[in-house]
């Protein structure tokens, strides 16, 4: 039993609510993490999930039926609901900002939430106006239709830019899986613990077969071209919840382009380490955790982070266990505030019956 989460809306009073957790089997995402105290070792040092091995032999650390990741105090969380009227557009006439957490191909919950929201209309078309909707990463993998969801983010791309608006995506470490499984396959690279493979990793971590038939180089081509980070009224945009950004440039436009250079250069090794380095994870919690939040923000701008990657339901603690309610999956009302108020976790843990996250920007806490 989780007690003690805290859930408000636009102006509403905060009222505590009782969540459980069920008991289920880790995802792979959840293997191997980097621990709190590892966030600064050499990478080659540090388990990762990223750490696929050709054959039958598991990564080292791989246990999927134990629980991977500790508990965090309940005393740190706050959960905010998501806002279901669309606040007014800013004063300087740009339209509202929404964010979009983690869909990992789970194209019916994605329409859903966007229509919840009023940003697409019955027929799944923009509906908008001139509203900014920002997607966090990580579009496919472990869910049905992963490609299904990236037609609909380039559709949506184009008709919200003819309204006036825009849709946009960042580059979450499953587009760099994606990527390298279709343009490396089976090479060897090297990995830091041993000889592993993109196919390996991308298959480890909830490949789609179907993904990969479908995947063309239209879609590829999207994929390689994406920004890593972004600020959006004072929001700092990322997908993961790392510092390893800053080993990618000084500024915002530096590390978009150094990652886009990496893409281009098409090296396996130089491809497989800019993924392991951004499936890192849990920079942000725990003990140095809002330091870690105030360099990233100190060295790009904005006052707050907002990324995907680390699902909420690990990040509130108490997932795994042998306590939960038969049947009763995440109890996600919104995202994860935390970090001294500095950073906001968006992935609501769609790939385990929690919730996709379409929340309009800035959140009141």
């Amino acid at each position: 039993m989780v007690e003690g989460s805290m859930t408000q809306g636009a102006g509403q009073e905060p009222v505590v609510r009782t969540a459980t957790l069920r008991d289920f089997r880790v995802p792979p995402y959840a293997q191997t993490p980097v621990p709190p105290q590892a966030q600064g070792a050499p990478p080659s040092s540090v388990p990762h999930p990223g750490n696929a091995v050709v054959g039958d032999g598991q990564p080292e650390g791989y246990t999927p039926t134990e629980r991977d990741l500790p508990v965090i105090r309940r005393g740190d969380t706050v959960q905010v609901q998501t806002v279901a009227e669309p606040r007014p557009a800013s004063d300087d006439g740009r339209g509202p900002l929404f964010v979009v957490g983690d869909v990992h191909g789970y194209l019916d919950e994605l329409l859903a939430a966007l229509g919840e929201q009023g940003l697409i209309d019955a027929d799944g078309n923009w509906a908008a106006g001139n509203a900014r909707l920002w997607f966090l990463g990580d579009f496919t993998d472990r869910g049905p239709d992963g490609i299904g969801v990236i037609d609909l983010v380039m559709r949506l791309s184009a008709e919200a830019a003819a309204a006036g608006g825009y849709c946009k995506a960042l580059m979450g470490n499953h587009e760099l899986l994606l990527i390298g499984a279709k343009r490396f396959a089976d090479t060897p690279v090297n990995s830091g613990a041993g000889t592993a493979t993109f196919q390996a990793a991308w298959l480890l971590n909830g490949g789609q077969k179907t993904d990969m038939e479908r995947l063309q180089d239209v879609h590829l081509q999207w994929m390689s071209r994406l920004d890593a980070v972004v600020e959006e009224d004072g929001h700092l945009l990322m997908h993961s919840d790392t510092t390893a950004y800053l080993d990618y440039g000084s500024t915002i436009e530096d590390v978009n382009d150094t990652i886009t250079a990496i893409l281009t250069r098409n090296d396996a090794d130089e491809c497989w380490d800019l993924f392991r380095k951004l499936t890192k994870r849990f920079a942000f919690r725990d003990e140095g955790g809002s330091q870690a939040v105030r360099d990233l923000l100190t060295t790009y701008g904005g006052q707050r982070v907002v990324h995907g990657h680390s699902p909420i339901p690990y990040l509130l603690g108490e997932v795994g266990t042998e306590e939960g309610e038969d049947g009763a999956g995440p109890v996600i009302n919104g995202p994860h505030v935390y970090a001294d108020g500095l950073a906001i976790a968006m992935d609501g843990g769609v790939t385990m019956a929690g919730k996709l996250l379409v929340v309009q920007l800035p959140l009141h806490d």
